[in-house]
């Protein structure tokens, strides 16, 4: 497993009973996790002095229910970059904060390099791997189908200093936007993708990621450059395993452009255990040149 260990303004204190205790900077919070299946005893102090707790509905949904005052926004950050910090609907803050772990590499890729590169980051959220890209030196293209996200993003990339930076900011149907790519010929050095499960696109286009995710990375090799720099895979879908979307790279960009590809879980280090929670999985095509991971 790949852990993100280099947080300062962001641990996860401790798991149990479906749920994680979590320290945003000075701001502590407590969110359910389908992957903590176990019960442990609740010492840390935490548990009980926690700003704030997301309640699940039985009827789907849920609620924040505050305990101790907190701010609306607060920021946090990793390393030169900031990002704004706010708990909303479905248990979200705006940030993965297991992804750094992919920031950190990306950026050593890109800096390591030695020629100019363009990144295309899909269904790109609130922007961590959009600034990481763009703090490294590269031009990148930001699309996502959320209005609300992108802003976001764009906020927090003027609160990274970032903002001056070769970035696109597009609210715009991935699949769609990836085609008309493909038709202008435009093509990309490096691409980033974390699809959801389940999702809709500015026009109601329905996204079902078991059944759409082949086609658009097929669709996505056309708009590569010849000699590419790496392609990153993100999930959170439950049954999506990192073997097979390390598979589904192999198949489509190893044998056409060389390289290599790595999968594993990603995760965050638990201060109360000692053992690492597994966060998703990432799965990455690089070119040889690159860091290993």
């Amino acid at each position: 497993m790949r852990v993100a260990d280099g947080w300062k303004d962001y641990e996860l204190l401790d798991t149990s009973d479906g749920q994680r205790l979590e320290r945003w900077k000075d701001i502590t919070l407590i969110r359910p996790d389908p992957q903590v299946i176990w019960s442990t005893p609740k010492k840390h102090v935490g548990w009980r002095g926690a700003n704030a707790t997301y309640l699940r509905s039985s009827s789907g949904g849920g609620h924040w229910e505050v305990r101790r005052r907190m701010p609306d926004v607060w920021q946090v950050a990793y390393g030169d970059l900031l990002f704004n910090i706010k708990p909303m609907g479905f248990k979200h803050t705006g940030l993965f904060p297991e992804q750094a772990v992919n920031w950190d590499w990306m950026r050593k890729a890109i800096e390591g390099a030695g020629r100019p590169i363009k990144v295309l980051n899909l269904f790109a959220y609130t922007g961590g791997a959009t600034l990481a890209c763009a703090a490294a030196g590269a031009s990148v293209c930001h699309v996502d189908a959320s209005k609300g996200m992108v802003a976001w993003a764009r906020e927090n990339a003027a609160a990274s200093h970032l903002a001056d930076r070769s970035i696109r900011w597009l609210v715009d149907d991935c699949i769609k936007f990836v085609a008309r790519e493909a038709r202008r010929g435009n093509r990309y050095d490096a691409i980033i993708m974390d699809p959801p499960s389940y999702g809709r696109g500015p026009g109601g286009e329905v996204w079902k990621l078991p059944e759409q995710l082949h086609t658009l990375l097929t669709s996505c090799r056309e708009i590569l450059v010849e000699h590419p720099l790496f392609f990153v895979l993100n999930s959170y879908t439950t049954g999506l395993s990192p073997s097979v979307m390390g598979y589904m790279l192999s198949a489509l960009l190893g044998n056409t452009f060389g390289g290599e590809v790595h999968a594993d879980e990603i995760g965050l280090p638990v201060t109360a255990s000692g053992l690492v929670l597994p966060c998703g999985a990432t799965a990455v095509w690089s070119d040889k040149s690159c860091p290993s991971l």
